[in-house]
């Protein structure tokens, strides 16, 4: 289970990231409704998700980093919900960060128990 879910939320992390970074249309207008500049994609949005991504697949060799990784995936989303929260965006977008947030919390929660 625990590596089924590291896997899982790595590959969400890493395609997401990748989505950002190569400014993948369909998620472009959730970004405008929450005041996330467009330029912001690339780095540091893009760039922590899949940070956090290989983080996740690395720390199945290297110990620790699995929840560090983790940690700093529920940092980056509970950033991002405060961000929708802020801009009174509750778009399909919102509720994908609270899904990847649930993720990325149980994530952490099975690397530290």
């Amino acid at each position: 289970m625990t590596l089924a879910l590291v896997l899982v939320t790595a590959a969400l992390s890493l395609f997401s990231g990748t989505a950002a970074v190569l400014h993948f249309q369909p998620i472009l207008p959730g970004m405008a409704r929450a005041g996330v500049p467009e330029s912001w994609l690339a780095f540091p949005i893009g760039a922590l998700k899949i940070a956090g991504g290989v983080g996740l697949v690395a720390g199945l060799v290297v110990p620790g980093l699995t929840a560090a990784a983790a940690a700093g995936l529920v940092l980056y989303f509970v950033c991002a919900l405060y961000t929708h929260i802020r801009a009174s965006d509750y778009s399909p977008q919102f509720y994908l960060a609270g899904g990847f947030l649930a993720l990325a919390s149980a994530t952490l929660a099975v690397s530290v128990a």
